[in-house]
């Protein structure tokens, strides 16, 4: 009897390795046909797993109150299981390169728990290489086994979109691979289970892992595209928007917007992929421009309140900047690496301490992360300056009389309004007699 059947008959278990935006959607799902573990190191995240919370508002708390997954912050439940997927992030040094520490760490936790007859999958992104030649000896060290041996490995890059209530796991075709034709067939069938739009076979895994880092770096670099149009147009006193809009009435145009590039996927896979290829002899020219276009938009974003705010006859350091947003995605509460931040840092080397505001974001994480203690929309008011940075509905749904009632008592082409996002009507903004500016 195969792995998968055994999987299927409930008498091997599935493990997720990490729990956060990816492997928490993920082990909920397998949990509907699967026996699951769902192991995660942080013990306050698995207690609020346990009473039915969701930090994450990927799932939701119904979600999470109704799963059959075995929460546990103890590595050695690990022995129970025998398909084992690692989904911890894989984040950036502050030199740029990329910091295999947690994928590291996850796969000796792995190996010091893995038995004969496993199969270990790879969900964290990584470039080319890292899952054979730097996770495989670590499972081998951790576990005294032989891969290929004792047990065998495979890689499916995460496809999650944080946020996105229609593009969700069961909707997005999955990736898989595996180290021979046997181990690839094995993962595809356990995938296949909860993948509603199907799975595709790389050829090898070395091809699955470079997938994950290029589809993100052509977004990535379109997106980066679309930022030095959006600074040119600046200076050129044209309005980005209205000519993307033009552009995009024909057929094949790539509707990309500017803005703002962090969080833990296009924000950082693309030096994954520059780390290795700058290894091997080649320097990136195209996807380090686009990173620098895009690293340096928080700073661009900076400088327009700035000249709004003197164009609106405002005392810069005087001014009451209020920050709309600070997760790196709209109705996301996920903060990691997000480029708000950099707006904010601009600022505060103009004596702008701004006020932060976002209702998804959890205040603990803002403090303990960024030092930024977190309003709450209601206590906003007298404010010069409104920047939405980030597009939550939260922010959308906002009225006429709403955000009128943020600013101080002053004429309306007093009060500033920056709208990184294009969520505004720019005409009815103006008409009103606010000082808008829209990247």
């Amino acid at each position: 009897m195969s792995l998968y059947d055994r999987i299927m008959n409930k008498q091997e278990k599935v493990a997720i390795i990490g729990l956060g935006y990816v492997g928490m959607p993920l082990a909920v799902a397998f949990a509907k046909k699967l026996s699951v573990i769902g192991l995660d190191l942080n013990k306050e995240k698995i207690d609020m797993y346990k009473c039915g919370v969701d930090p994450t508002n990927e799932v939701g708390d119904k979600a999470i109150e109704e799963t059959s997954v075995e929460f546990t912050s103890d590595e050695t439940q690990l022995k129970k299981a025998k398909f084992h997927v690692v989904a911890v992030p894989t984040p950036i040094n502050l030199d740029k390169t990329p910091d295999l520490s947690p994928v590291e760490k996850a796969s000796a936790t792995v190996g010091r728990n893995l038995t004969k007859g496993s199969i270990v999958v790879y969900e964290s992104t990584v470039y080319p290489g890292v899952t054979e030649d730097i996770c495989v000896p670590i499972l081998e060290k951790e576990s005294g086994l032989t891969c290929g041996v004792d047990f065998t490995i495979g890689y499916s890059p995460e496809r999650i979109n944080p946020g996105d209530k229609v593009n969700t796991l069961e909707k997005i075709i999955k990736i898989v691979s595996g180290m021979n034709e046997e181990t690839l067939e094995e993962i595809a069938k356990v995938y296949e289970l909860i993948i509603e739009a199907g799975v595709y076979k790389a050829s090898s895994i070395k091809v699955a892992e470079a997938a994950k880092v290029v589809e993100n770096s052509q977004r990535d670099i379109n997106i980066a595209f679309m930022n030095e149009l959006a600074m040119v147009f600046d200076r050129m006193n044209i309005d980005t928007k209205d000519v993307i809009d033009a552009m995009n009435t024909k057929w094949n145009a790539l509707n990309f917007h500017p803005g703002l590039v962090g969080g833990h996927c296009i924000g950082v896979d693309p030096y994954y992929f520059v780390y290795e290829a700058e290894r091997l002899g080649y320097h990136s020219q195209i996807i380090l421009s686009g990173r620098k276009i895009n690293d340096g938009m928080g700073k661009f974003v900076a400088d327009a309140i700035i000249k709004n705010l003197i164009l609106a006859n405002k005392v810069v350091k005087q001014s009451k900047v209020v920050i709309l947003g600070v997760t790196f995605k709209e109705n996301c509460p996920d903060i990691r690496n997000s480029k708000v931040i950099d707006i904010i840092t601009a600022l505060q080397d103009y004596s702008i301490e701004p006020v932060v505001v976002d209702p998804l974001a959890n205040s603990e994480d803002a403090q303990k992360e960024y030092g930024i203690e977190l309003k709450q929309l209601h206590e906003i008011n007298d404010a010069d300056c409104l920047v939405f940075a980030v597009a939550h509905n939260d922010f959308k749904n906002l009225t006429q009389e709403e955000i009128s009632k943020m600013f101080g008592e002053f004429d309306a082409n007093e009060k500033v309004i920056i709208d990184v996002k294009s969520i505004m009507n720019k005409r009815e903004m103006v008409n009103k007699g606010y000082r808008y500016w829209r990247l």
